[in-house]
């Protein structure tokens, strides 16, 4: 059951950005010329509502699915591995047009692009596997 609730959840959510055009390239490049609000309203949005649903959950101490308590700690300040983080997520969302969630968007609507991309970023991941150790903490 658990199961079922979590794919319809991830359809909706699929649906979601499909509805939006977050996958779409050419907003993605509009907002890098800051041409359209389009971009960065949804992004200000996604960020509005999971600012209030933490606080919420703090709040009210809202329990899991499995009845525990949930638990944010605090993250430590990491100024420059989150700039050159941040540095390396946008340069591949600048080049490729996809970040995330909308590369399974694109996989699943055009999926010799979107595996392309899938596997590009599963290259990434592993490169940065691979480099983790050596990089600033």
């Amino acid at each position: 059951m658990r199961r079922l609730f979590a794919f319809l959840i991830g359809s909706g959510f699929g649906w979601v950005l499909i509805e939006a055009q977050v996958f779409s390239w050419y907003r993605i490049q509009e907002m890098f010329h800051f041409e359209n609000f389009h971009m960065f309203g949804t992004i200000g949005s996604a960020i509005a509502v999971g600012a209030l649903s933490l606080w919420i959950i703090r709040r009210f101490q809202i329990k899991s699915i499995y009845g525990k308590p949930i638990s944010i700690p605090d993250k430590p300040k990491q100024t420059k591995s989150n700039i050159l983080g941040g540095l390396s997520f946008g340069l591949g969302w600048g080049i490729c047009g996809a970040c995330t969630a909308p590369i399974f968007i694109l996989f699943g609507l055009k999926p010799l692009v979107g595996g392309l991309i899938l596997l590009g970023a599963l290259l990434g991941a592993a490169l940065y596997n691979g480099l983790s150790s050596k990089l600033p903490h």
